[in-house]
């Protein structure tokens, strides 16, 4: 169900990197792309790929010097065995 309610922002993306990135040029200074990491942290995290995804084009400005920063692979969250007794 997930990946329905995320597949509208993954849209958002395509739309993007399709009609208005081509219009302002390569600008960004990650790889990958800041378009294809939202891409990537949507369909792979989910909704938690929208808070990577935000914290991502924040740090995409002048000042910062960029390099390759890839998505972070998805963990699975374990709970502690409840306690007995």
């Amino acid at each position: 169900m997930q990946r329905v309610t995320i597949w509208p922002l993954r849209a958002l993306v395509l739309i993007y990197r399709y009609t208005l990135s081509p219009l302002l040029g390569p600008r960004c200074r990650f790889y990958p792309s800041c378009s294809h990491y939202a891409e990537q942290a949507l369909a792979s995290h989910g909704w938690r790929g929208v808070w990577l995804a935000a914290k991502r084009v924040l740090r995409c400005h002048p000042w910062n010097a960029g390099g390759v920063d890839p998505v972070p692979p998805r963990t699975v969250a374990t709970r502690a065995p409840a306690p007995k007794g």
